[in-house]
């Protein structure tokens, strides 16, 4: 499957101050996949070392972490020469070996010409422990994300389809009827399957939605798994029950996360740690409030946010929704379409790099989502239909006057009233 990541690993290769990467990202985002490949296809040959599974290796270097040292044991150990700038080494779940986490600031000082890439799935917790060393500064770390809806397309073998919505995106131009339908109807699709790739690859191989559900609920229960293995008894409850409650928290109207939603006398120094280990791990993308004000990062609300499941499939599988509303030839009646519609525009302005906020005004009007690009504030208004009157976004644009409004929903593209109109399926050109 191709990933856009891949672009970012090339980059890496040929910079001049390299320092090891670090890939962080969920359980099954498909980090392991993509850096093989990429060593595959850019290298003469790839050291693969996965400490989880392989206790022998790890075991020999608890002792010593120079990074000559190291290269010896690699070579020994896999019998193969390890050359500089021609051999890509890869640590997989590096947070099972704290050591070798804190080897790559020797990489980074003494063994630079040694291309090293470290990836891990709960490498946010692991990092966030108080015995870990972590190499502040001798590293790069990039995040990686289940596939946004633009891979989908490509996965899909519908590259066409790309250039054909970011062309219409920056022209405003309509798309033609019959291709925006098609455009909607595979969003649907992607909405259902979402884009963690084992799931996206039951989808291609058996073509129905419905072959997913099994293995969205085996990597729902991977998650709830590691949430016991990675933390004692009373946090992994409270985390589990801080998860479970991320669908009913975004069914009420004021989707604000409540620590009572979750128990009774629920409060932030109960249930706090619980949400930073679900941030941390990558399972949950926290959206604060903040006030329109440059730059937002320093305006936000650390007491109001929203979480939104990192993957849209699974919160399609974790809330129950019936499939058959959502996979439809047109418009979805359901009620609940909201919440996971924000899911997807969240996840999907994450995958763009955007740090997102949404906006609220005492309780009279509330924005779904503000970004800013440089020296502007966007305001997006997400609709899940057609219908896209939007007092809320009114309310924004006569208080605030932004350069330009974004409207998100499954109207065609144009631009009327300093409004730009995005079809649900073109998020990924903002």
């Amino acid at each position: 499957m191709y990933r856009e990541i891949i672009n970012d690993l090339i980059k890496w290769k040929s910079a001049e101050n390299r320092k090891p990467l670090i890939i962080h990202g969920a359980r099954q985002v498909g980090k392991t996949y993509i850096v093989k490949e990429f060593g595959k296809k850019y290298y003469d040959n790839l050291i693969y070392v996965n400490f989880e599974t392989n206790k022998e290796f790890s075991s020999q270097i608890e002792e010593n972490i120079d990074a000559q040292y190291i290269i010896n044991k690699l070579e020994l150990f896999y019998g193969e020469k390890i050359v500089p700038e021609k051999t890509l080494i890869f640590f997989d779940e590096i947070q099972a070996n704290e050591r070798a986490l804190t080897s790559l600031k020797y990489f980074c000082e003494n063994a630079n010409e040694y291309h090293i890439i470290a990836a891990g799935s709960l490498l946010g917790i692991a990092i966030n422990r108080e015995n870990y060393s972590f190499p502040v500064g001798k590293v790069q770390m990039i995040s990686m994300y289940p596939l946004s809806f633009k891979e989908f397309l490509v996965a899909l073998g519908r590259e066409q389809l790309i250039d054909e919505i970011q062309k219409h995106f920056e022209s405003n131009e309509r798309m033609d009827k019959d291709i925006h339908e098609l455009c909607l109807k595979l969003y649907r699709i992607y909405l259902v399957v979402g884009g963690m790739p084992e799931v996206l690859q039951t989808y291609l191989d058996e073509q129905k939605v419905i072959a997913t559900i099994d293995v969205q609920a085996e990597i729902l229960a991977s998650y709830e798994r590691d949430m016991t293995k990675y933390a004692d008894n009373s946090l992994s409850n409270r985390i589990i029950s801080a998860f479970d409650s991320i669908p009913v928290q975004l069914a009420k109207d004021n989707q604000k996360f409540q620590y009572k939603v979750i128990s009774r006398g629920g409060t932030s120094s109960i249930f706090g740690e619980a949400i930073l280990w679900l941030k941390n791990s990558g399972i949950v993308n926290q959206i604060y409030k903040a006030v329109p004000e440059l730059p937002l990062e320093m305006h936000k609300d650390l007491a109001s946010f929203k979480l939104y499941m990192s993957d849209v499939g699974l919160f399609v599988n974790k809330a129950r929704y019936p499939l058959y509303q959502i996979d439809l030839d047109t418009t979805p009646t359901m009620i609940a379409m909201g919440p996971l519609t924000e899911h997807y525009v969240a996840n999907e302005l994450r995958q763009k790099g955007y740090e997102s906020y949404y906006w609220e005004s005492d309780g009279k009007a509330e924005l779904d989502f503000i970004i800013q690009k440089e020296m502007d504030i966007i305001p997006i208004e997400v609709k899940t239909s057609t219908h896209t009157k939007a007092r809320s976004l009114d309310i924004y644009m006569k208080t605030y006057s932004p350069k330009y409004a974004i409207r998100i929903s499954e109207k065609n593209f144009g631009f009327e009233n300093n409004i730009k109109s995005v079809p649900l399926y073109a998020v990924f050109c903002i």
